[in-house]
């Protein structure tokens, strides 16, 4: 690894390359999922949140009301005036709000998500310089990089998550350089991410304790996230929806519940009383848990998994994936695992400096016996561990790639193989170029029903859902119905053979575009390459009807499969 056998003093030069590297890459490749239409949902809920923000509503959207527990449970309509801050308490998002103002895009975001990505791995060699020699800080920032918890949740839709690496690693720096303003400033930024934050400052707080640096501040710290945490979670974000208690802890942690209403005490209290239904979430699925930690250790040779500060550290939010159900809390290439990730880093830090220290007495003659034989816990300067640890940064380069997250590389590799489902980048293209006319003709301002893929294209506006959905309250409190419904559905057909999710949309979406145009409510006023164009109370154009109706007759299979 050149980061271990170069000259020191191209270290930092190299990191550079290698942050630039990774944040060019890394915009391309994301920008290029925006635009070919392979964002999804949670990138069009982030930018109207964005939008409305920057029209002095915050924190309200239209299309998180859709997900709200109202909705889903309760059968009510979405609203145009529903704050998210019941779902998810993300104030930190609008220090972001000032830039998203300059350039009021869906694009920003994701310029944004990449940016701080990026940034976080520069404070980490600033921090693992503190300890470490360059060549060592240098090769632990190639990991980060190089790490399929990185890579994968920045080339998804943005999430909140993003903004955790960059301030829990300023956080430890400034905690080794004594800046306690500072160190300060920060925890209330980790705490401010989102409702769960706290868990991540909670092992932060367990380490100064545990480690007796700053005893007295690791209690304050866990006290701290602590309490805000059930403070926040059981009497602030209730005053805005009920969706913390009645879809989020059920959805995640309702094993530990009894009714159908959860608040996160009640979820403690579950899990304290049955100890055996704890042990038992939190050992099963067993060998998928350990892939999941394998994956996570990878980047960095292993050696997590021998380092008591990452335990420590990152014990915390991985408790709290281990004890939640749903595949997603183990999935490597979306969000969740980036809370683990600076946890991780800090600990293997610590670990190798206990070992550059006992390199040094060896050296200089101090120290003859080892705590631990070098051939288990090697040297920073073993040629043959150097090569081990490149070898596992290009198997985590390899597992990212062909794990192709959030289908970021679906115009390279297939996204299944049988049957045979593979989309070609010209392919992809030719579709945008043929639907961007269609998105042309929607107003900027009038409300709209999109797909899942369109939404993000759509979404700085004030009324939009998800098609199949036609109907909110907007601001006069009354239901409406949106003026433009767009379905793409040529997406969906691709995908259809190979993944049942693709396939119940198009089942639910093509019998809504048969009740809309039989009505008469919606006329077609455009079709091109399995995507509708449809318009309240206008006149259908039979071009469009009879494009229509032509791809309805090659979907007819698909929609009576089962």
């Amino acid at each position: 690894m050149i980061f271990l056998s170069g000259k020191q003093n191209s270290s930092l030069h190299q990191v550079m390359k290698v942050a630039a590297g990774f944040f060019v890459l890394c915009l391309l490749l994301t920008l290029h999922r925006y635009y070919s239409f392979y964002a999804t949902y949670d990138q069009g809920i982030f930018n109207q949140l964005f939008w409305n923000g920057s029209h002095g509503r915050l924190f309200e959207s239209s299309l998180s009301s859709a997900l709200s527990t109202n909705v889903v449970h309760q059968n009510q309509l979405p609203e145009v005036f529903y704050y998210r801050l019941g779902q998810h308490f993300t104030p930190a998002l609008m220090l972001w709000l000032p830039i998203y103002s300059l350039f009021p895009s869906p694009v920003t975001l994701t310029v944004l998500q990449v940016t701080l990505i990026t940034a976080a791995g520069l404070v980490l060699y600033a921090l693992a310089r503190h300890y470490l020699e360059r060549r060592l800080s240098a090769a632990i920032v190639v990991s980060y990089y190089c790490a399929n918890a990185v890579i994968g949740p920045t080339l998804g839709n943005f999430h909140d998550v993003c903004q955790i690496p960059l301030y829990v690693f300023s956080l430890l720096l400034a905690m080794e350089k004594r800046w306690w303003p500072l160190f300060g400033i920060l925890a209330t930024l980790i705490l401010a991410v989102r409702e769960d934050g706290g868990v991540v400052l909670f092992g932060v707080g367990v380490y100064l304790i545990l480690s007796r640096r700053y005893p007295r501040t690791g209690l304050a710290v866990c006290l701290l996230s602590f309490g805000y945490m059930i403070v926040l979670t059981n009497a602030i974000m209730p005053l805005f929806s009920a969706d913390i208690s009645q879809r989020f802890m059920i959805e995640r942690f309702g094993q530990y519940a009894d009714g159908e209403e959860a608040s996160t005490l009640d979820i403690i209290w579950g899990m304290v009383s049955n100890p055996w239904r704890l042990v038992e979430q939190l050992f099963t699925p067993f060998f998928g848990k350990i892939k999941y930690l394998l994956g996570q250790w990878l980047p960095l040779a292993l050696v997590p998994a021998f380092a008591p500060a990452s335990w420590t550290i990152a014990g915390f939010p991985l408790l709290k994936l281990f004890l939640a159900k749903g595949e997603s809390v183990l999935a490597i290439n979306i969000r969740y695992a980036m809370t683990v990730v600076p946890g991780l880093f800090y600990g293997t830090i610590l670990w190798w400096a206990s070992r550059q220290q006992e390199e040094d007495k060896i050296r200089r003659g101090e120290q003859t016996i080892l705590r631990f034989p070098s051939a288990v816990l090697p040297f920073p300067s073993s040629a043959k561990f150097r090569r081990f640890w490149a070898f596992c940064i290009s198997l985590s380069l390899f597992f990212t790639f062909t794990s192709n997250p959030n289908r970021t590389f679906s115009f390279i590799l297939p996204d299944a193989i049988a049957p045979w489902v593979q989309v070609p980048l010209f392919r992809q293209w030719q579709h945008v170029f043929e639907v961007r006319p269609l998105l042309a003709q929607i107003p900027a301002d009038a409300s709209v029903s999109a797909t899942n893929t369109i939404v993000p294209i759509l979404s700085s506006r004030r009324e939009i859902l998800r098609f199949p959905m036609l109907e909110l309250r907007n601001d006069a409190r009354e239901i409406v119905k949106m003026e433009y419904a767009i379905a793409d559905m040529w997406q969906l057909q691709q995908y259809q053979a190979a993944f049942r999710a693709e396939r119940g949309q198009l089942q639910a979406i093509v019998p809504q575009i048969d009740r809309m145009s039989n009505s008469g409510e919606y006329g077609i006023i455009g079709f091109e390459d399995g995507t509708i164009l449809m318009q309240k109370g206008a006149a259908s154009n039979s071009a469009s009807v009879t494009a229509w109706a032509t791809f309805r007759g090659q979907l007819e299979p698909i929609l009576n499969k089962k």
